[in-house]
């Protein structure tokens, strides 16, 4: 603590430096700085800081209000009544899983946030970890997609961080086979949106499953990858908001927090396109046996050299090199371990004749060497390796070879991929390795107003409650301060290293004192000395032009 408040005291001190180089130039020559008043008052100051910063101002307090819808929505949900009521647990069991990992058996629960900054505020929690979990809810009437846009949003906070999971959220395709107590991992969806990560890979999907006109068949479409950095939302343990936003002329735009992350457009910005391709390469065609693939071949007019050796090694014994004096020829690198001992349980039987660990001989360590000295190996200059002719242009080369291009027989164009199935019900279908997964206020609407209007009383509540709670700058470098001691070395060099600058500054720069300082002492004055000189020989010389101006005209009075 006592480092706290020497910080705070050589910030006050480097403000009054400056203060008093900035009275030293506004005021006349003989103007004093009164340093003693001012470290009385630089003390004052350091000790109503210390008073203020251990007693800082309560927070504001952030009232809840439950989010209520501003226009028409398909779907809104805050959970704030406290129940599931609406809520659909699946009773579904996974294919092809085995039994005990099979069911849909993970725990929901509408609970508080574990560290909420607005008592009142629910959301759906999964509660437990390493199960299947999956629950849905069906939605006020179907979306139909035709001239409005789709806006689907809502909040997720890992309160326990991530390892391996999602929170996405599936809007499940109006089928009349949709049976809601039985959603699973293969329920028909129509797009699927949200969060999602394992290991180092963070993702945030959008998918929509589309289906082939000329087929009936669907398949899934999946969004470019986002540029920008996702770790940050899994990690932070803060409550995320994420928004789909898909209009009709097919473009999207995914937003986290409000902001734009991932934009694009439904026929150009997916993987697999849309649309396939109008030709493709014929499967039937095939490459002559003639054709040329090589654009350089070997030289067949070129013969080998008959000084070329192929035998000679790459390395050769170097004969001028010459074994340093001291060597130990008779001495081993390595020796038994004079010190090693046979372990008690040792049993030759079973583990073989026991022999002492080898360790450096000790002899080797003054000596340049030991043991057989051998002369070291250098390049061969006359090593050249395995002859090969030279390459050249081939002259019968004839490209890489393609197959033709036939027109796609499965070709179809979908210029409207904006119009996908209309869905009924919203759910989540999840994995996770992680417990504790908090969601909140889910809103399905056309009107992107409406939207915003309900992340604002939801999400940017919670963000505001979060902001009054956070402290200052100052706050937030003493608590990580607290936490890291070493820190308040850097906080005061950060902070002595200016102000020795700033009176390194004021000494260096003061001004030269007056005459009648000089005055008060015996100091010695040069510049003032010869400054009078000059004055006092300019009178003496003036006075005389005037006694002879005078003379002159008492002579001519005469």
């Amino acid at each position: 603590m006592e480092l706290k408040w020497l910080c705070v005291t050589l910030l006050a001190l480097g403000i009054l430096a400056v203060q008093a180089h900035d009275m030293d130039e506004d005021n006349d020559a003989d103007d004093v700085v009164d340093i003693e008043d001012d470290l009385d008052d630089g003390i004052e100051e350091v000790e109503e800081s210390k008073s203020e910063t251990s007693s800082p101002p309560p927070a504001p307090k952030v009232t809840y209000r439950p989010p209520v819808p501003t226009g028409e929505v398909y779907f809104a949900e805050s959970f704030d009544k406290g129940t599931l009521d609406g809520w659909i647990l699946s009773r579904a069991k996974k294919d092809d899983t085995d039994d005990e990992i099979a069911k849909y058996d993970g725990k929901w629960e509408v609970q508080d946030m574990k560290e909420t900054k607005l008592p009142g505020d629910k959301g759906l929690v999964m509660v437990t970890r390493a199960k299947h979990h999956a629950i849905s809810s069906k939605l006020s009437k179907p979306f139909v997609f035709d001239t409005k846009p789709l806006i689907i949003q809502y909040e997720v906070n890992f309160q326990n961080g991530i390892e391996c999971g999602g929170a996405y959220v599936k809007l499940l395709s109006k089928t009349p086979e949709l049976s809601l107590d039985q959603f699973h991992d293969k329920t028909p969806y129509t797009i699927m949106f949200g969060p999602d990560k394992c290991g180092e890979d963070y993702k945030l999907h959008f998918i929509f499953r589309h289906k082939n006109p000329k087929t009936g068949k669907y398949e899934e479409k999946h969004a470019k990858r986002p540029d920008a950095d996702l770790k940050t939302y899994f990690t932070d343990k803060k409550t995320h908001l994420y928004t789909l936003v898909l209009n009709p002329d097919n473009s999207f735009e995914i937003l986290v927090d409000q902001t734009v992350v991932n934009s694009g457009n439904l026929l150009n910005d997916m993987s697999p396109p849309v649309n396939p391709p109008r030709e493709i390469e014929d499967p039937n065609d095939q490459k002559p046996e003639d054709w040329d693939e090589r654009p350089k071949i070997p030289d067949p007019d070129a013969v080998k050299p008959d000084d070329w050796d192929e035998d000679a090694p790459a390395k050769i014994a170097d004969e001028n090199a010459v074994k340093p004096e001291g060597w130990l020829d008779d001495e081993p690198e390595y020796v038994a371990d004079p010190d090693a001992e046979k372990p008690e349980d040792w049993d030759e039987d079973m583990d073989g004749e026991w022999e002492a660990p080898q360790i450096a001989n000790p002899k080797c360590e003054t000596a340049p060497g030991c043991g057989t000295w051998q002369r070291p190996m250098i390049d061969n200059p006359n090593y050249k390796g395995k002859w090969k002719p030279p390459m050249i242009d081939n002259v019968n080369y004839q490209g890489i070879w393609k197959p033709r291009k036939i027109p796609n027989p499965d070709f179809f164009e979908d210029l409207e991929p904006f119009k996908m199935t209309p869905f009924s019900a919203v759910g989540l279908e999840l994995w996770s390795m992680t417990s504790d997964i908090f969601f909140d206020n889910f809103i399905i609407c056309t009107e992107r107003a409406v939207a915003d209007d309900w992340a604002n009383d939801g999400w940017g509540l919670k963000k505001a409650a979060d902001g009054a709670a956070e402290p200052g700058v100052v706050g937030q470098m003493m608590a990580a301060a607290e936490e890291r001691p070493w820190l308040w070395v850097v906080y005061i060099l950060t902070v002595a290293l200016p102000v020795f600058l700033v009176v390194l500054f004021c000494c260096s720069g003061k001004k030269q004192p007056s005459a009648a300082e000089y005055k008060k002492t015996d100091a010695p004055q040069p510049d003032v000395v010869d400054d009078e000189k000059e004055e006092e020989k300019d009178k003496g010389e003036k006075e005389e032009e005037e006694e002879e101006e005078d003379a002159n005209e008492e002579k001519l009075g005469r």
